[in-house]
C-alpha cells in the first residue's frame, strides 16, 4: 500500500451493510478499524486525545487494534449505536456518562485532522431535518410537492381541503414507537381534511400533496456517482412491505442529476439516499434525502456498484 493510514468505520456490530464495503477494503489491503463508540468504550475500548502546547496526539485502542487517530485517512459514519451510558449506573449517572461521551468522544471523532468524512456526523445531523431538506430541495431546483408542517389543526385542515389530488401525512422524524410493548412504524398514509383532529396541536405534523404516482424511485448518490432504481409497489409507502415491491435499475434524468449534485454540495454531503415519487406524466418529485440511508436492499448489481463507490471514497482514489 502506498498509504498506510487506516479507515475508521463507526457502526454497530450488527451492521451487515457495512460488511459489504469492509470486504472490498480488505481485498484492496486497506487497514480498517471498526468502532461502535456508543457501546465499545463501555466494554474495554479506550480513546485518548491530547492537545498540547506544541503538539496534538490521539490513540484509539480496541480489543484487537491500536489506531493513531492522527493518521486516519477516512471516517465512515455508518450506523453507530446512540450514546446511552454504561449499564449498572443510576439513571442520573448513566445520563451524565452518556452526555459526556457524546460531547467528548463525539467531538474527538468529528475532528480528526486530514480525515475524509463520509459523511461528517454534524453534517449528517443537520441534513436529517425534514424542513431543511425541503428548503434545500427547492433551492436546488427539485420539484417538491406542496407541503405544510404545522401544529395548527385549522391550518392543516385548510391545506388538506385545497389539495384536490389528495393529501398524505408522514412524521417529520421516525421516532421509535411501541404499542403494547411491540414496535410500531408510522407509515406514510393518505388523510382527508375531516380526519384531521385537534390532536395535531400536540406537535408539528407534515402534510403533503399526494403525487399522481406512476412509480417510486431511489437515487443513491456517492460523490458525483449516482445509482437509480425504479420501485414498483402496491403500497403508498413502499417501505411497508418490501417483500411485495420490485426494483429495477433506471436512468436518472439530467435535471435530477444536477439538482442532486447541488443538494449534496449545499449540505456538504458525500453520500445521500434520495427518494422520489415519479408522476404518471414522468415528473420526478423530491420526497426526502436520508444522508445515511440503507442501500444494500437494491438489486445485486446496484448494491455492488454502490459498495465499490463507497470503498473508493474511503480509500481516497483520485478517480472518484
Amino acid at each position: 500500500m502506498s498509504d498506510s493510514r487506516s479507515v475508521l468505520v463507526l457502526t454497530n456490530p450488527y451492521d451487515v451493510t457495512a460488511d459489504v464495503v469492509l470486504r472490498l477494503l480488505a481485498e484492496r489491503r486497506i487497514s480498517v478499524v471498526r468502532l461502535d463508540p456508543g457501546a465499545d468504550l463501555h466494554t474495554g475500548a479506550s480513546l485518548t486525545a491530547a492537545y498540547l502546547m506544541d503538539d496534538r496526539r490521539g490513540m484509539l485502542r480496541t480489543a484487537s487494534r491500536e489506531l493513531d487517530t492522527m493518521r486516519v485517512r477516512a471516517v465512515w459514519t455508518r450506523r453507530p449505536s446512540p450514546y446511552e451510558g454504561p449499564q449498572g449506573l443510576s439513571e442520573q449517572d448513566r445520563r451524565f456518562a452518556a452526555e459526556q461521551a457524546m460531547w467528548g468522544v463525539g467531538g474527538v471523532l468529528a475532528s480528526l485532522p486530514g480525515a475524509h468524512y463520509v459523511n461528517h456526523p454534524w453534517d449528517n445531523r443537520a441534513a436529517e431535518f425534514k424542513p431543511v431538506q425541503l428548503a434545500t430541495a427547492q433551492r436546488c431546483g427539485f420539484l417538491v410537492p406542496s407541503t405544510v408542517i404545522t401544529n395548527d389543526p385549522e391550518e392543516a385542515r385548510t391545506f388538506a381541503a385545497q389539495q384536490h389530488g389528495g393529501v398524505v401525512y408522514q412524521p417529520v422524524w421516525n421516532t421509535p414507537y411501541r404499542i403494547d410493548g411491540q414496535p410500531y412504524s408510522v407509515w406514510v398514509r393518505e388523510v382527508r381534511a375531516a380526519e384531521i383532529t385537534d390532536a395535531v396541536s400536540v406537535c408539528p405534523h407534515m402534510f403533503q400533496a399526494k403525487v399522481d404516482k406512476g412509480f417510486d424511485a431511489r437515487v443513491t448518490a456517492v460523490g458525483d456517482r449516482l445509482f437509480g432504481v425504479r420501485i414498483d409497489s402496491p403500497d403508498l409507502d413502499w417501505r411497508r412491505r418490501q417483500d411485495v415491491m420490485t426494483c429495477t435499475p433506471i436512468e436518472v434524468p439530467e435535471a435530477v442529476t444536477r439538482s442532486v449534485v447541488a443538494y449534496l454540495g449545499e449540505l456538504r454531503l458525500v453520500y445521500g439516499a434520495f427518494d422520489f415519487a415519479v408522476s404518471v406524466a414522468g415528473d420526478w418529485y423530491f420526497l426526502e434525502c436520508n444522508p445515511n440511508g440503507q442501500w444494500a436492499w437494491q438489486p445485486a448489481q446496484t448494491t455492488m456498484a454502490i459498495a465499490c463507490a463507497l470503498a473508493d471514497q474511503l480509500e481516497g482514489r483520485s478517480d472518484t
